[in-house]
């Protein structure tokens, strides 16, 4: 809460980040589940417990949905690190050789780093362009026959350009080796019908686009695909056994689910459903389109992310630098000046600044969400100018 009557109203517009304020009905399923509720899913068989083991299993199908998949094979990890790292640790094999691109994020490149630099596996990471885009060529040039694994970010966290999955998936599939999306910026952003050519394994936190809280995500593997579990502990099933249960979900689900969290994914879920996901991401678009447009007449302002309407955008972010100040300094100024909120520096991303000229600093990120409005890119251009004059 600003107490300061001096500071300017906040504005929210970092929302790569986190979501929010989230939908009512997220706020109230989550407190609901919390207050009302408030048991260890999957731990017992008295009401309230079969009442969370219902809503879980309800959560599974809307994910499911989405994507156009089985429920069966949709986890619930307790976050997109955790269920990439799950899905890196579980499926590579010493002496393979694995292909990352400069365009992902660190949730993919520290845990594949780690093992490259233990010597269990040897990594490739294909270059992106100025925009943060990546060559599927490129893909298949860095290619070798031990290869078993393609990892890539659907969508960029630093400029939101979305990368050709359906193309780099095939290059995977074709060569008999496994594909892992990171999709923590474009699902409950990008209409199902984009899904349609799925990599092997996708995750997702539940606290961005999906409109959930933190606490957990969405991890889904596709039949056949079986993980050497990152952590051993407790799953609610097969108790009297000091073995794993080989249950995917119960071998990505180890220790006990964040109800609550479940319950505000799932709400948010069918608050995206009814608000119809495309619409939503068309208004988060709009406002991203008008940022641009006018922060690309400023001058001394360069704005990294490509125009949206050349149709590579995905999620609603802007990226730019101003010179004659760091990153750091005019998010700052943005807050001070008009309540703006954004974030700064290297997102996350430690190799894509390379690509896009910006090593010293990262940039600014402005990311718009379902309840941004035309004040917030009025407030962003205004700062904008001041900072520049």
């Amino acid at each position: 809460m600003n107490n300061n009557r001096n500071h300017p109203p906040r504005r929210y517009l970092d929302n790569a980040a986190t979501t929010w304020p989230k939908p009512e009905v997220v706020w109230k399923a989550w407190e609901q589940a919390a207050r009302e509720n408030g048991v260890a899913v999957g731990r017992g068989a008295y009401h309230e417990a079969l009442m969370a083991g219902d809503l879980v299993h309800q959560l599974r199908q809307e994910v499911a949905a989405l994507l156009g998949v089985s429920p069966e094979r949709i986890c619930l990890p307790v976050s997109a690190t955790f269920g990439l790292n799950q899905a890196i640790h579980g499926v590579v094999t010493s002496g393979t050789h694995v292909i990352a691109t400069a365009a992902d994020h660190n949730a993919t490149l520290r845990p594949l780093h780690y093992l490259q630099e233990k010597g269990r596996i040897q990594l490739s990471v294909v270059p992106c362009d100025g925009r943060g885009w990546v060559d599927p060529d490129d893909i298949v040039r860095a290619w070798q026959a031990n290869t078993s694994l393609v990892t890539l970010s659907h969508a960029s966290n630093v400029t939101g350009v979305t990368q050709e999955v359906e193309s780099i998936v095939k290059v995977a599939r074709e060569r008999e080796a496994l594909s892992l999306l990171d999709a923590s910026q474009s699902i409950g952003h990008v209409a199902v019908s984009q899904y349609e050519s799925i990599a092997d394994i996708v995750v997702s936190p539940g606290h961005k686009w999906l409109m959930g809280m933190h606490g957990i995500a969405v991890l889904y593997a596709r039949q056949g695909i079986h993980f050497d579990p990152l952590i051993q502990g407790g799953t609610g099933s097969t108790s009297e056994s000091l073995e794993m249960p080989v249950e995917m979900q119960d071998q990505v689900e180890v220790g006990t689910i964040d109800f609550p969290a479940a319950a505000a994914l799932l709400a948010g879920c069918r608050w995206l459903k009814e608000e119809r996901l495309e619409s939503v991401a068309a208004a988060c678009k709009g406002y991203a389109q008008a940022c641009y447009d006018e922060l690309s007449d400023i001058r001394g302002v360069r704005v990294i992310t490509p125009d949206p309407t050349s149709g590579v955008l995905g999620p609603p972010i802007i990226s730019m630098v101003c010179d004659g100040y760091s990153p750091v300094e005019v998010a700052a100024l943005f807050e001070q000046i008009a309540g703006v909120q954004v974030r700064s520096g290297y997102h996350c991303a430690a190799c894509i600044h390379e690509f896009l000229g910006t090593t010293k600093g990262g940039t600014v990120r402005i990311s718009f969400g379902p309840f941004s409005d035309i004040g917030d890119v009025e407030a962003v251009v205004s700062a904008t100018k001041k900072i520049m004059l």
